[in-house]
């Protein structure tokens, strides 16, 4: 059974940074590109970042570029982001997905990420 469990959200003021982990279960992790994945209320889902199975490509989306970074650990099975200068409109949900862009297999549960004084 494919798991993806997302953690390291929380409330954060403007300016400030969070690390997000997804641990991965139940596939081989190590090939498959992998990608994060957001939706703010009231709001369709927005794709963020996505890194190639050996880490070797990383892609952003204009709205995070320069401030977020994705990373792997294909020996812990594990997926990054590393987001910094956050601004209130990065306030979201963040889901750590299987496979590239919107046309994700598969997603975890999200974590909320809050962007706020």
């Amino acid at each position: 059974e494919v798991q993806l469990v997302e953690s390291g959200g929380g409330l954060v003021q403007p300016g400030g940074s969070l690390r997000l982990p997804c641990a991965a279960s139940g596939f081989t992790f190590r090939s498959y590109h992998m990608s994060w994945v957001r939706q703010a209320p009231g709001k369709g889902p927005e794709w963020v970042s996505g890194i190639s199975s050996g880490a070797y490509s990383t892609y952003y989306a204009d709205s995070v570029k320069g401030r977020f970074t994705i990373s792997r650990d294909n020996g812990k099975n594990t997926l990054y982001l590393q987001m910094n200068s956050l601004k209130p409109e990065d306030t979201a949900v963040y889901y750590c997905a299987k496979g590239a862009g919107l046309g994700y297999e598969y997603r975890g549960q999200g974590t909320q990420v809050t962007v706020s004084l």
